[in-house]
């Protein structure tokens, strides 16, 4: 499984991690996924072990842009990142899940014929308020039947 979203935001290049902000639900979501609800207590780099452990590696849809702040709708100036050759080095790959629908649109055209099952997630996002987080984690947890 490889989640993808779209660029990581300030607060994840200030920290040199994914999903750094506080308010980013990523590691809770997935973590519920995975099966492990004190998943974002953990520390940063024992998730990367679990969700390595668990088959699960997490990308972006970008290689670089310009935004000014962390919205997806200040994205200007993108490289897209090289997902249909990364995927066609990884055979055991079941699935690509996006995280968001700025991740989807861009990613779906770049993997078009892939032979992986895209799946669309909900954003993680801070800024994606619009539904409450047991209904965004209903969603994530569909990423269980592409695990191990």
């Amino acid at each position: 499984m490889l989640i993808l979203g779209s660029l990581p935001g300030e607060a994840s290049l200030k920290a040199a991690r994914y999903y750094a902000h506080p308010q980013n639900q990523f590691w809770r979501l997935v973590g519920a996924a995975i099966g492990r609800e004190d998943f974002a207590a953990l520390d940063y780099e024992r998730r990367v072990e679990i969700l390595r452990a668990s088959g699960i590696g997490v990308w972006d849809v970008l290689a670089s842009a310009i935004r000014p702040g962390s919205l997806d709708a200040a994205i200007r100036e993108v490289e897209h990142a090289p997902l249909a050759e990364l995927v066609a080095t990884l055979p055991t790959l079941r699935a690509v899940a996006f995280n968001g629908a700025t991740a989807a649109r861009i990613g779906r055209k770049l993997l078009a014929g892939a032979p992986v099952e895209l799946v669309d997630l909900p954003s993680s996002s801070p800024a994606y308020a619009a539904m409450p987080f047991a209904e965004k984690s209903k969603r994530w947890n569909l990423l269980r039947g592409f695990l191990g």
